[in-house]
């Protein structure tokens, strides 16, 4: 009989083959995962798995000695406790074996291929699915090396290219263009005008870069008060704004009104207090709050919506310059990867090997005690060593060079040359 190969195989879509709809009707929840994990590792044509869902993509990992098995298996499972019949996403299906599997999940881990290249959430979501499956005990010798190594190519791809480095969000943006005016965010007081969510999120950022006291205006002062003390900061009323110019150094505004909120008067009037210290306007409102006439006064900055999507747009021009850096980093990750699995091929044989001269040496001893009866038991324990370091030995060389393929020649041949010059075929499992 011929030795069976492992096989790893990914099948999925994601935000490039699938739209949201689809995406959703198919997503797996916590328990959804857990369940499916167990169902499908209960499937004699799958050893290995893996469910990753998020809200971009659906990706089912695994390991098999038999594909079409467990494609079809997989597909109809799928299609069963989703209620989706296997034609409405079966053209939004990829299949990726072997290599590809290989370089798409260490890809993934990296966020080479994600919407947004270099976005962090990524990792951290391949490794909750990764610790769902160990807690399900349905990830083995291969999947946890792959995986391991995922998350090296990824930290490895963050440390070594700037995939990471650029803004690509309206508050990373935003953020990123305070820097470049002030030098240094730590100790720059804040005023949030409005309460949306992107406003939130750029002073969010804002904190981390250990910016000063925080000031909060909103049309709905109860929520102006709540939304403060999130962030630790001061309420102040609308009616306020005009005077808090002359102590903060950073305004993000995102309301709904109609008109200015701050006009080019009130800076000037503001600066002059100031004594023409930066004054840095983050106008995330459509219609906007803020007059661009500002940009006019020395020492004043306003930046719309248009002006920071402009920032995000040559930003992921440069993440997709840094991207090269890293698909070089994964391709030489995945032939690193290639050949530890390759050496996996000779485990049975070098198992059976094992076995069968450990097998005919024990046969060998066993008689030999039966002639020697003087023999104590320290004596036949110190014959039972010298074999066992005899058979290592032996075996020493030939595992080397089924692992790894000697100097010259083809893997597969070498194994099977082996098992027919030891007769393995016939000598205890696969």
């Amino acid at each position: 009989m011929p030795f069976d190969i492992t096989e790893i195989i990914l099948l999925g879509l994601n935000h490039k083959t699938a739209p949201l709809e689809l995406r959703e009707r198919l997503a797996f929840s916590d328990d959804d995962t857990a369940y499916a994990l167990k169902k499908l590792r209960g499937l004699s044509a799958i050893n290995e798995l893996l469910i990753f869902s998020t809200c971009n993509r659906v990706e089912v990992l695994i390991t098999t000695k038999n594909r079409q098995s467990a494609l079809d298996t997989t597909k109809q499972f799928i299609s069963e406790f989703k209620n989706v019949p296997a034609e409405k996403y079966a053209g939004a299906l990829y299949v990726h074996t072997g290599v590809d599997a290989v370089r798409h999940i260490f890809r993934v881990a990296s966020s080479l291929d994600s919407m947004i290249v270099g976005e962090p959430q990524i990792l951290g979501q391949v490794k909750e699915a990764y610790s769902v499956a160990i807690e399900n005990k349905t990830s083995g010798v291969i999947l946890n090396r792959l995986l391991h190594r995922a998350f090296f190519v990824a930290k490895k791809v963050r440390s070594e290219t700037g995939i990471c480095d650029s803004a690509v969000s309206v508050s990373y943006a935003a953020v990123e263009l305070g820097q470049k005016i002030f030098g240094s965010l730590e100790n720059k007081n804040v005023l949030l005008i409005g309460a949306g969510e992107m406003a939130e999120i750029a002073v969010a950022h804002l904190i981390k870069h250990k910016a000063g006291k925080i000031f909060v205006a909103n049309r709905t002062f109860k929520r102006g008060v709540d939304l403060a003390r999130s962030f630790k900061g001061q309420a102040i009323r609308l009616e306020e704004v005009h005077e808090t110019l002359k102590a903060v150094d950073i305004i993000i505004s995102s309301t709904g009104a109609p008109g200015y909120i701050i006009t080019r008067d009130n800076v000037k009037k503001s600066m002059r207090a100031r004594r023409n210290r930066p004054l840095f306007f983050i106008d995330i409102a459509v219609p906007r709050d803020i007059d661009p006439e500002i940009n006019r006064i020395n020492n004043s900055y306003v930046y719309d919506i248009d002006d920071l999507k402009g920032v995000i747009d040559n930003n992921i021009n440069e993440r997709q310059k840094e991207a090269v850096k890293g698909e070089r980093i994964v391709d030489e990750a995945v032939i690193a990867f290639q050949g530890w699995l390759k050496s996996l091929d000779a485990v049975p044989t070098i198992v059976a090997l094992r076995n069968k001269f450990t097998s005919i040496a024990k046969t060998e001893v066993t008689k030999t005690f039966q002639t020697l009866k003087h023999l104590n038991n320290n004596d036949r324990q110190a014959i039972n060593r010298m074999v066992d370091a005899l058979i290592k030995k032996i075996l020493h060389d030939p595992t080397i060079h089924l692992k790894h393929n000697g100097c010259h020649g083809n893997k597969t041949i070498n194994i099977d040359i082996a098992r027919k010059l030891f007769n393995l075929n016939d000598d205890g499992p696969e």
